[in-house]
């Protein structure tokens, strides 16, 4: 009825499917055709490319100040190191995941037209953001008492804490930075975002190196610097969205409407963040998992090696999959099941050449890829012989991270929660500890237990996909938009 008597709302969703097969031609029966499949191609390249950029220079702030306290000694080394890996589980994880629910919110909301509603929805996101990083500032102000309460070096968990502390004002600038990533990549705005990060990643060297060793505060100055390079992006992304006119349409100012229908953006924040960290938190399990094996400073050092090698090479699928979440939300809210079809075949077959390509790669120099983190002859032998298993693992990465970035698009975050809960902790987890300790493969019997959790989400996840109606989930954005944006429109026109 509503829409009936409303016109902003009155804009065909989805037409009938005479109209929505004028996208594809006569592909809706034969197939798509060559340049439908290269436009597709074009697009979610144009989108993956800068996401990519944006995803490597946001994560390397943490590390360029890791490498910046590693000059001053081990003992500050291993603090900062802890610290960062305690932030990251119990809280950036968190905000990330939570933040994620906007891909499919104002994905589908600018797929609709309905522009206001991504500036509500981000605000509305910024607001449950930073009511969630409250509780969990306390949790980093207390770092060090429970790192020591969980058995860590009383030494390394007092630094770790300190260096927590100082990193608090970096976690309310981390939620807000999230936010307006996924207001400007949901509208394909992603280039101002490499240029602000790559901005905020060149200061950011400065400004450690002053606060490191000019300012005499040491590693503290590190955890600063976090801290205040996620706030110079957080500000310089605010400053393009106020005076862009990109944003002119989706950007119309602050608005009380963003505080109402807050229960909704938590229905969907909260399986998002679960099905994040649920996958975040498995991969740092087997680091805690390598320092209970033989030999655990080999172990531990070469799983730390593998895991940020597999971090490094992530990246690339992770812009792929902001691109699908992108390209398919947008699509289903413009009521263009068919063209959300095309896109998720197509980022499949560029996720399976980029696995292969870099799975190539890593083999080809996994004689050598050890040396560049140690000079232990034994390290770098290690290292050589995970390589395949790491190869093996970051091809299924790869296809599982577009597959869960087409579930953020379309909005099916919570069954991407249960599908990751199976995957991890009842097929993963207890098949690396199976392999490590009960029939003592050692760290390589963790990866490939990984590698199991791995491949259960793939068929699970890809069995979904295959299975997926795409009218209907068209029909499902058309609805999750109205319902956003009905008692906007009433009370503006009341």
């Amino acid at each position: 009825m509503e829409e009936e008597n409303n016109p902003s709302l009155q804009s065909p969703l989805l037409q009938n499917s005479e109209k929505s097969s004028e996208f594809c031609g006569e592909s809706t029966q034969n197939g798509f055709s060559r340049t439908e499949i290269v436009a597709e191609v074009k697009k979610q390249l144009w989108l993956a490319g800068p996401l990519i950029s944006v995803s490597l220079l946001q994560n390397c702030l943490q590390m360029i100040s890791v490498m910046f306290v590693g000059h001053l000694g081990e003992l500050a080394l291993a603090s900062a190191s802890m610290a960062t890996s305690f932030a990251g589980v119990t809280g950036f994880s968190l905000l990330l995941g939570m933040g994620s629910a906007l891909d499919t919110l104002c994905g589908q909301a600018y797929g609709a037209k309905q522009y206001h509603m991504l500036g509500i929805q981000m605000q509305r996101a910024m607001f449950v953001l930073l009511l969630v990083s409250v509780p969990l500032a306390l949790i980093w102000a207390y770092t060090g008492n429970i790192l020591m309460v969980l058995g860590q070096d009383p030494e390394i968990s007092m630094g770790a804490g300190l260096y927590a502390r100082w990193m608090i004002p970096s976690i309310f600038a981390y939620g807000l930075l999230q936010c307006l990533v996924k207001f400007l990549q949901t509208q394909s705005i992603v280039f101002p975002m490499m240029i602000s990060s790559g901005i905020t990643a060149l200061l950011h060297i400065l400004v450690c190196w002053i606060l490191v060793f000019k300012s005499g505060l040491g590693n503290k100055g590190a955890a600063l610097a976090n801290s205040i390079s996620y706030w110079i992006n957080v500000l310089l992304l605010v400053l393009y969205v106020q005076i862009s006119p990109a944003c002119k349409k989706s950007w119309t100012g602050l608005s009380k409407e963003a505080l109402h229908d807050v229960l909704n953006f938590v229905r969907l924040a909260i399986p998002s963040a679960v099905m994040v960290c649920l996958e975040f938190w498995s991969f740092e399990m087997l680091v805690l998992l390598s320092g209970l094996l033989p030999n655990p400073k080999l172990q531990t050092s070469v799983l730390s090696i593998s895991l940020n090698t597999c971090s490094m090479a992530f990246m690339i699928p992770f812009g792929l999959g902001g691109a699908i979440s992108t390209r398919v939300s947008n699509e289903l809210g413009a009521g263009r099941p068919q063209a959300a079809r095309l896109a998720v075949r197509v980022v499949l077959c560029m996720a399976i050449i980029v696995g292969l390509v870099v799975g190539s790669t890593m083999i080809l120099v996994r004689g050598i890829w050890g040396s560049a983190y140690s000079n232990e002859e034994e390290v770098v032998k290690y290292v050589a012989q995970m390589m395949p298993l790491l190869a093996t693992s970051n091809f299924m990465d790869g296809i599982q991270c577009v597959l869960s970035g087409n579930s953020r698009g379309c909005g099916w975050q919570k069954l991407g929660a249960f599908v990751n809960l199976g995957a991890y902790y009842i097929v993963g987890i207890p098949s690396a500890v199976l392999l490590a300790f009960v029939l003592h493969v050692g760290g390589k019997g963790l990866w490939m237990g990984i590698i199991c959790g791995l491949s259960v989400q793939v068929l699970m996840l890809l069995s979904i996909t295959l299975s997926t109606n795409w009218t209907q989930e068209a029909k499902n954005a058309k609805d999750r938009v109205y319902r956003s944006s009905i008692p906007i429109d009433i009370q503006s026109s009341s």
